[in-house]
């Protein structure tokens, strides 16, 4: 999985529009092995990003969890630390 790509679910405050878009752009970058497409394939990398970002809308707004929700701070906290440890 790409590492640039984070979990969006069961997060409060939810997920923005942006953080979607961005992780959508992430993905189609990814299956197309280009961070940007040539003119020729400029529309129908746009439009992938588009149809990802989407299906992506509709899943986090679908999924239903019992867990509580996941601070972001201490999430990000964690990633740092989990970070320095691995680099350090």
């Amino acid at each position: 999985m790409c590492r640039n790509i984070k979990t969006l679910a069961n997060f409060e405050p939810p997920a923005t529009d942006d953080e979607i878009r961005a992780s959508a752009l992430q993905f189609v970058r990814k299956l197309s092995g280009t961070t940007r497409p040539s003119r020729a394939n400029e529309a129908a990398f746009d439009r992938a990003v588009e149809e990802v970002t989407a299906a992506a809308t509709r899943l986090i707004q679908s999924l239903e969890t019992n867990a509580p929700p996941k601070d972001r701070e201490e999430e990000m906290r964690k990633a740092r630390e989990r970070s320095r440890r691995r680099f350090a």
